[in-house]
C-alpha cells in the first residue's frame, strides 16, 4: 500500500531562515564537565550520537554494543486480561529506532512483523520523506504516515496503521516546534492516537527554555483533543518521572532528562487526566527503555525510562497490558507495546 506523507507545505518558518526563538529565563546548575564525568550514568543525546556507531562498531568509552536480537526467544503473546476480563484486540507500539535507515540494517523490520501491532509508533526516524529505504515496502498492510524535520539527519516521527485513520494531523500547531518534525495524531472512531519525540534539555540544558515552550503548547494540543475524544499518547517523552525510572537518580538531579522542569511537566499532564500505564501496571517494578551506548551501559543495565503509553483516564480499564521489550536490540531505545480491548 502506498505511503502517506505529510504535505510540502510547512506550518511554521524554515529554522535556517532566522526566526529567533523564544527566550525563557530557566537557570542551568549542570555543566558540561559533570555531564562527561559522569557518561556511564547520563544520557547521550540523539542529535549528538556518533555516525557510523554501528554494529562492530562502538566509541572509545566502552565494549562494542551488540544488535543481534535473539527473536527467537521472546514471547510476544499477551494471556493478561482487562478489569471486564477482556483479552486484547488491540496492540499498539512504539519504538525510537535511533535513525530509520540505520534500523533498517539491523534487521529490526523483522521486529513489526512478529509484533504485529495494529499500530506502530516511531520516533527519530532521521530520514526525509523522499528518501525512505525501499525495505518499508515489505509492510503492505500498513498505511504509513512520516513527518520530517527540516534539519537534515534530525528528530521526525512516523506512525504505520493497518486500519485508515480518519484524520491524520502533523505537528502540534506550534510554529516554533514543528518545524523538527515531532509529532503525528491519527484519529479514529473512538480516539486518538499521538505518535511523540519530545524534545531533550540538552548537553548542559541548553535547550531547556524550548523544551519548557514545548511542554505548554503540548499540553494545549492534547487537551484540544481531550475535548473531543479520549486519547492515546505513545513515543519518547525524554523525560525519567520518578527515582524509580532511573538508574542513578542522585547522579543526575538537575541533568537533562531528570529536571525539575521536566518532571513537572509530566506531573502535570498526568494531573490533567492522563496515566503512565506502565508506572500503573507495575508501581514498583524497575525498567529502562533507553541505554547510552557509552561504558556499555545496556549490559550493565544502566538505563533510563523515556518512553511512555499515557493514556486518558477514560481508557485505563480497558487495558491488558504494557509490556517493555527491553530484549529487542538494534537502537538505544527499546520498543514498548500496549495490549487492550478497545
Amino acid at each position: 500500500m502506498a505511503s502517506k506523507r505529510a504535505p510540502r507545505e510547512s506550518t511554521s518558518k524554515d529554522s535556517a531562515s532566522g526566526t529567533p526563538e523564544k527566550k525563557r529565563k530557566v537557570k542551568s546548575t549542570t555543566k558540561l564537565s559533570d555531564l562527561e564525568a559522569s557518561a556511564s550514568a547520563t544520557l547521550t543525546y540523539p542529535e549528538e550520537k556518533a555516525k557510523g556507531a554501528v554494529k562492530g562498531k562502538q566509541s572509545k568509552a566502552g565494549l562494542a554494543n551488540n544488535t543481534e536480537t535473539n527473536w527467537e526467544t521472546i514471547d510476544w503473546s499477551c494471556v493478561k486480561k482487562n478489569v471486564y476480563n477482556q483479552t486484547h484486540n488491540m496492540k499498539i507500539s512504539t519504538w525510537n529506532v535511533g535513525g530509520l535507515k540505520s534500523w533498517i540494517k539491523k534487521g529490526c523490520l523483522k521486529y513489526v512483523k512478529l509484533e504485529m501491532p495494529d499500530i506502530f509508533c516511531l520516533q527519530e526516524t532521521r530520514c526525509k520523506e523522499n528518501d525512505l529505504p525501499k525495505e518499508l515496502d515489505e509492510l503492505e498492510n500498513y498505511n504509513k504516515y512520516w513527518l520530517a524535520s527540516k534539519k537534515d539527519g534530525y528528530a521526525g516521527v512516523g506512525l504505520f496503521t493497518i486500519k485508515k485513520p480518519l484524520d491524520v494531523k502533523y505537528g502540534i500547531g506550534d510554529k516554533e516546534q514543528d518545524d523538527d518534525g515531532r509529532c503525528i495524531t491519527a484519529e479514529y472512531e473512538d480516539y486518538y492516537v499521538v505518535c511523540v519525540y519530545v524534545p531533550n534539555a540538552g548537553r548542559g540544558l541548553i535547550t531547556l527554555p524550548k523544551r519548557v515552550d514545548w511542554n505548554d503548547s503540548f499540553k494545549r494540543f492534547i487537551l484540544a483533543l481531550e475535548g473531543n475524544k479520549p486519547v492515546i499518547i505513545a513515543g519518547d517523552m525524554n523525560v525519567s518521572h520518578h527515582e524509580i525510572d532511573l538508574a542513578r537518580p542522585k547522579n543526575n538531579v538537575n541533568n537533562a532528562g531528570f529536571t525539575p522542569e521536566e518532571r513537572l511537566a509530566m506531573d502535570d499532564l498526568l494531573i490533567c487526566g492522563y496515566i503512565d500505564v506502565f508506572r500503573h501496571l507495575y508501581p514498583e517494578t524497575v525498567a529502562y527503555t533507553f541505554w547510552t551506548y557509552m561504558m556499555n551501559c545496556r549490559g550493565k543495565n544502566i538505563g533510563w525510562r523515556l518512553d511512555y503509553f499515557l493514556i486518558s483516564e477514560k481508557l485505563i480499564r480497558k487495558v491488558c497490558d504494557c509490556v517493555i521489550r527491553s530484549e529487542v536490540l538494534g537502537s538505544d531505545h527499546c520498543p514498548i507495546t500496549l495490549f487492550l480491548n478497545i
